[in-house]
């Protein structure tokens, strides 16, 4: 400890205390030295399709040059994608980034209303989309700035004929494709083919530029896209590859990948930190099918597994998962909400392979710190600061606190986002004029150096590692003509860590709480809709009426 109280960490042995941020000028630089290197090895699976770090290179190429020469998109031009987790994702992702464009990550799930803050607040000119939720763009794309719609299906880069019968299936026999009218769209495949030079006028991709806006929620109710420049996703994923240290080995790795690669945890911890050392991310479209998870397990000897509680929970209870070959897994990893120490003690018990904690946010793309990777056995610790890392416990003065004492986490590193886009107040309520990054968590050091989070300062709620604001609950609900006042907090759920719970108070004496729920299911996705709904007289306030969401949790 420092006698300004800012930690760094007890690194294992192998790994650093500095990273260098400069030895890739950009993610896409990174991504063509890992083509190079690893060619022949497999970079994705999926539904039983290889493809190769030469194949990806090839087709992220021509994906890049029809982007610029097709479509005549611009450096610094934001596209978005809206899809799971399926081929498509990468190389449109990495056409994206070698292209010098912006990638805007979205959520498949998104309600109209949802898409058309985020299509707008980025400036959109381009989306990627599965054809399956081309509904929901064409109800909002007439009010947005988009330009160009690359509409794909499943099966698009499954080969023949495995790619025709997933696509017929899934539209004639199960119907997963509705009906859309979006006027002037392309196919995937077809703008794959118009980029079949895979030529790309010269483009300077610095460590400055902003390689993704990914969204995040906010205390305002508005969801705020967070800058994180090419030189903060290098720095996260050098950070991630260097406490990993020799743990991880090149060329080796299989990485099951069942977080969505829209969400900054598997964005960074599984693409981006396993490509760099030439792993194969296997990829999972749903797993919230938890038997078809199982069964795609089954079919690799995978060593490295990243989740949040509720997925290695909902695996654990899944008939099938016990008798699979957990001879290779050498890394599980958990973030994006708190592991239970229940499940983190069955999962080893059944995986032998100790389950292990990183903490992080999406405005530091995201790790911040880790536990050391050769942990034993459950901790309930958040673990040290990563690499090149600052944590500081601070007062709400800004003032740094000793060991031992509970404050706000506040970081400070090369991951941490540039700000908000287009939104300076808001970034400087979060980034201090000293660089720190104030996290919302109130947490501790103990005397090993390791962090614990005690509570949430902000009232954001974390369901299944996704946060959901309050404040834009509350907005959705208020806008029902029944409603007089609302407040939405956060509950523990065994299930997802939180669930949502809403307190209404009435206007219309008739209001259900069926009505309230198809409202919400009509303008929240999934897991921001309320799960609990609660009537009541009125609700606690301040002296200033302000209400009181603390009084709502405990009560």
């Amino acid at each position: 400890m420092s006698k300004d109280h800012v930690w760094l960490a007890s690194y294992p042995e192998t790994a650093p205390a500095e990273i260098d941020t400069t030895q890739y000028a950009s993610v896409a630089a990174m991504f063509e030295q890992a083509c190079s290197s690893f060619a022949d090895r497999p970079a994705f699976s999926s539904m039983g399709k290889l493809l190769t770090y030469a194949e990806l290179d090839r087709l992220s190429l021509q994906f890049a040059s029809a982007l610029r020469n097709r479509l005549g998109l611009a450096k610094g031009d934001r596209v978005a994608l809206m899809m799971p987790n399926l081929l498509q994702y990468p190389i449109a992702l990495f056409g994206i980034l070698r292209a010098g464009l912006t990638v805007v990550n979205t959520n498949p799930m998104y309600t109209p209303r949802e898409l058309k803050h985020q299509l707008n607040d980025s400036g959109a000119k381009a989306i990627v989309v599965l054809d399956k939720f081309a509904p929901t763009l064409q109800e909002v794309r007439k009010d947005t700035g988009v330009e160009h719609v690359i509409l794909t299906s499943v099966g698009d880069m499954l080969g023949f004929p495995k790619s025709l019968l997933v696509n017929f299936v899934l539209k004639h026999v199960r119907k997963d494709i509705p009906a859309f009218d979006l006027p002037g769209h392309r196919w995937f495949r077809d703008v794959l083919r118009d980029g079949g030079d895979g030529k790309l006028p010269k483009t300077d991709i610095g460590p400055e530029d902003i390689a993704f806006l990914q969204y995040t929620g906010g205390t305002t109710g508005v969801s705020k896209g967070a800058m994180l420049t090419h030189r903060n996703m290098v720095a996260n994923m050098l950070q991630v590859s260097a406490f990993f240290g020799p743990t991880v080995k090149e060329g080796q790795e299989i990485i099951i990948t069942a977080l969505p690669l829209y969400h900054i945890f598997a964005l960074t911890c599984n693409c981006l930190v396993f490509m760099n050392v030439g792993g194969m991310n296997v990829l999972i479209a749903d797993p919230r099918d938890m038997a078809g998870f199982v069964k795609e397990l089954g079919k690799h000897r995978f060593s490295i597994i990243t989740g949040v509680n509720t997925l290695f929970n909902g695996l654990l209870n899944t008939a099938g998962f016990a008798d699979l070959d957990f001879s290779q897994l050498k890394l599980s990893m958990g973030g994006g909400m708190a592991v239970q120490r229940a499940v983190a003690e069955r999962w080893q018990k059944v995986t032998g392979c100790a389950l292990f904690e990183g903490y992080g946010m999406t405005e530091s793309s995201p790790v911040a710190t880790m536990n050391r990777p050769d942990t034993k056995e459950y901790t309930g610790s958040i673990g040290m600061p990563a690499p090149s890392t600052e944590l500081s416990v601070q007062d709400d003065d800004g003032k740094l606190l000793p060991q031992g004492e509970v404050g706000e986490l506040c970081i400070r590193g090369p991951q941490v986002m540039r700000g908000y886009w287009q939104r300076p107040e808001e970034t400087a309520k979060c980034i201090t004029a000293d660089g720190w990054l104030r996290t919302g968590d109130v947490g501790r050091m103990d005397e090993r150096g390791y962090f614990y989070i005690v509570d949430r300062k902000k009232d954001m709620i974390l369901v299944s590692g996704f946060n959901v604001y309050p404040n834009e609950i509350e907005d959705v609900i208020a806008a029902m003509d029944g409603v007089l006042e609302v407040a939405a907090v956060g509950v523990p759920d065994d299930k997802s860590g939180e669930a949502v719970k809403v307190v209404i108070v009435k206007k219309d004496p008739q209001l259900s709480a069926e009505q309230v729920k198809a409202y919400c299911k009509e303008h929240l996705t999934g897991y921001k809709q309320p799960r609990i709904i609660e009537f009541r007289e009125e609700l606690p306030k301040s002296n200033v009426g302000k209400i009181l969401r603390r009084e709502l949790r405990d009560s």
